[in-house]
């Protein structure tokens, strides 16, 4: 989702700039500013399928855990990550990548989740990385699990608001329920603006007012690219959540810790409870917390991350 300071800087240009003016554009191009006097760098590689995949990158080189930052939907990289990142800068060598189809990335792989684990590896391989910590929200906490399972390269990992493999068809049709919906995609893969609007008061609590013109940009900014891949992100996550819980052998998982958000909407916190239970981590709660909760609280989430990654 947008990271924090979007929210706030929205409400201030509405009363600023006229309608032709892009809010959104001139607050992204703001917040790269402050991830470059950070430290940070912006690259991207050509896969193997000829896509595309863009990453920032901060401590490369240098004698520091690795943290590779995974994003869930409706944003990117650094409107996931922003504020958490610039916290996380001194201490870590981050990787914070656009998953394939957000972002700046793209490939011309099948549109699931086995792709962007695919991804993700030959990223860790392109940097010969023999040792990561993950870091993913949502969508993005289906990707780390999937390579926990997957590659032994994987020290520890910081799963938020995400239930791993332990979601069924029922439940999903509750989250499609809960926001009054046929189906998950119609939730994630918004078709207006308005359906935009909707989403966003399902994941966050404190989103502010802002002027109505600002919903198209940031509509067409973060959602209105690549909706069939999208839409089959969703579509196809129970087949291959029932790979991951074929392949899952829970004494091989490393040390993980779950964050959860105690009103997430999403994915209610009696999912992280199971998950903890199952999978036997410590699992942070924030309360009142909704699901967006590295945009809304990074500074809880930061701080759980040092704590249990040192």
């Amino acid at each position: 989702m947008m990271s924090r300071g979007l929210h706030y800087f929205v409400v201030l240009l509405g009363c600023l700039l006229l309608s032709a003016c892009s809010a959104v554009s001139y607050q992204q191009q703001r917040e790269v500013n402050q991830l470059v006097d950070a430290g940070y760098s912006q690259t991207r590689i050509t896969l193997e399928d000829g896509g595309t995949l863009s990453y920032w990158q901060v401590g490369q080189g240098e004698a520091k855990p690795t943290l590779l930052l995974v994003h869930g939907f409706g944003g990117d990289a650094q409107s996931s990550w922003q504020q958490v990142m610039l916290n996380l800068a001194h201490d870590y060598h981050i990787i914070a990548p656009d998953l394939a189809w957000f972002g700046q990335s793209y490939s011309h792989g099948e549109a699931n989740l086995a792709t962007q684990t695919q991804l993700m590896q030959e990223l860790l391989d392109h940097l010969a990385l023999t040792s990561v910590n993950l870091v993913g929200i949502s969508y993005g906490g289906f990707v780390s699990f999937d390579l926990m399972v997957k590659d032994a390269r994987v020290e520890k990992a910081v799963i938020l608001a995400s239930p791993a493999y332990l979601f069924s068809d029922a439940e999903l049709a509750k989250l499609s329920q809960r926001f009054a919906v046929e189906s998950p995609e119609a939730i994630f893969v918004p078709q207006n603006k308005a359906e935009m609007r909707h989403l966003l008061a399902g994941t966050f609590d404190n989103f502010p007012w802002y002027p109505g013109f600002i919903d198209e940009q940031i509509y067409q900014r973060y959602f209105a690219q690549w909706q069939p891949q999208k839409r089959s992100l969703i579509q196809t996550l129970p087949q291959h959540r029932d790979q991951i819980a074929n392949d899952v052998e829970l004494s091989q998982l490393p040390e993980t810790l779950l964050i959860w958000g105690e009103n997430d909407k999403v994915f209610p916190l009696s999912a992280g409870l199971a998950l903890a239970d199952t999978i036997k981590a410590p699992i942070v709660v924030i309360p009142d917390a909704p699901h967006g909760i590295s945009n809304e609280y990074p500074e809880i989430v930061t701080r759980a991350i040092k704590e249990f990654i040192q």
